[in-house]
């Protein structure tokens, strides 16, 4: 199976369960206000990588594939300097959350949502901190196109990591966050780019879980979150 079928394929059993995808307790500094919530969607973009020949049959999931990035902008007042999935919030002329996380991936990043195919959305997560409600979209990247930072008020950084760095037992860690006494701990992925932590990297870690992908590696082994 070809890791753009293994993603259809887990999407599609996402739809026939309640659980949620991501427990965020225990690591969050606020509270959800669902009345008051905003909505948002992001992009998690596959694609086969573009750094090595493709193989004749393809391999299997998750070789030869990859992930898209942003990195925020340093002067924003939410999340600065962290890495992101590219999204934010959907406006009102959005069709749905599909469409309006590849609006946003082609404002931040310049891709070429026609050569995108949406494999399907995933379950809600709550984002506290800034009081979002987030839809991760999941999408195969069919026909690539070049990607940077299109306004780098909004991003610093555009990037794509191989899932087999982020897969790297050597390069996991738990990120942890000590503030007025409350202790919080997330995942984080150390990749060449950034350290990936908090809400995406619980992203990441679900997804790759949730495929079956996840290989052991060592939750003891600390950093602290680079806020």
């Amino acid at each position: 199976m070809t890791a753009r079928d293994e993603l259809a394929h887990w999407v599609r059993s996402l739809q026939v369960t309640t659980t949620p995808l991501v427990r965020t307790d225990g690591w969050q500094f606020a509270t959800l206000d669902p009345a008051k919530s905003r909505r948002a969607a992001v992009l998690i973009l596959f694609g086969a990588r573009n750094d090595v020949p493709p193989a004749s049959p393809p391999r299997p999931a998750p070789d030869d594939v990859d992930l898209l990035f942003v990195m925020r902008a340093s002067s924003l007042a939410h999340h600065p300097g962290q890495v992101a999935f590219p999204g934010g919030t959907i406006d009102p002329e959005d069709q749905d959350e599909g469409a309006a996380a590849l609006r946003e991936a082609r404002e931040e990043t310049g891709v070429d949502s026609g050569g995108i195919e949406i494999l399907g959305m995933l379950p809600e997560v709550g984002l506290p901190v800034s009081n979002f409600m987030v839809t991760p979209v999941l999408a195969w990247w069919t026909e690539q196109s070049p990607v940077h930072a299109v306004d780098t008020a909004e991003s610093e950084l555009v990037f794509r990591c191989a899932v087999g760095t982020l897969l790297d037992p050597s390069r996991r860690r738990t990120a942890v966050v000590r503030r007025n006494g409350f202790v919080s701990r997330t995942p984080a992925f150390l990749t060449p780019d950034a350290v990936i932590w908090g809400f995406t990297a619980m992203l990441l870690d679900a997804i790759f879980d949730g495929l079956g992908w996840t290989r052991p590696w060592d939750r003891s082994l600390e950093i602290p979150a680079p806020l």
